[in-house]
């Protein structure tokens, strides 16, 4: 079983133990000068390339990917005692996995979508509220297309690390690395 592979059952096994977002992760990004951010994002998504999450391309995280396409995120499963930490290049995914993602959502998220200029300021919460129910007016009845500034990304892991909790802090610490095609592993210490 490949590491991805690993952290795709995480996730089911996170759900079926009640977790309430098994898709959460915190995913960080840099300036190209190596300043920091962080934020909890969900993943759409898991298979043999990495790991698949959405947002607005305009956002801080969209215009620091843009400038420095590297990432890392982290899954935290209390329930589970487990972690995983995934590293790797990061890019865009094409307009059809975009809009096929965009199609399956709520409604109401697809309008939120067009709503919001995420991490731009605004000046009230009525502001938003207002462009929201403009929104659902201008698209009654209508399909709700994709904002052409926001789509998915592809964190390329080639990094995977997965830790689970152990007695007396002896974590298990496995860290996988893909190295031309092939993916090796190393066990650190706690």
């Amino acid at each position: 079983m490949t590491p991805l592979e690993t952290v795709a059952d995480w996730i089911e096994e996170a759900r079926r133990a009640g977790a309430t977002e098994p898709e959460a992760m915190a995913l960080a990004t840099a300036t190209p000068g190596g300043v920091p951010s962080v934020r909890i994002v969900l993943c759409r998504g898991v298979d043999a390339r990495g790991i698949r999450f959405f947002t607005n391309y305009e956002s801080r995280k969209g215009g620091e990917l843009d400038r420095n396409p590297h990432a890392a995120a982290a899954f935290h499963w209390p329930e589970l005692r487990r972690q995983a930490r995934l590293e790797g290049p990061v890019e865009r995914l094409g307009a059809a996995e975009s809009d096929a993602y965009f199609d399956a959502r709520p409604r109401g998220h697809q309008l939120s979508a067009w709503a919001s200029a995420q991490s731009r300021p605004i000046g009230s919460a009525d502001e938003l509220r207002r462009r929201m129910a403009e929104l659902t007016e201008r698209y009654e009845g209508r399909v709700v297309p994709r904002p052409p500034y926001w789509g998915g990304y592809l964190l390329r892991a080639t990094a995977v690390e997965l830790w689970t909790h152990g007695v007396d802090r002896l974590h298990d610490r496995l860290r996988h690395e893909l190295r031309d095609g092939v993916w090796t592993a190393q066990r650190l210490s706690p």
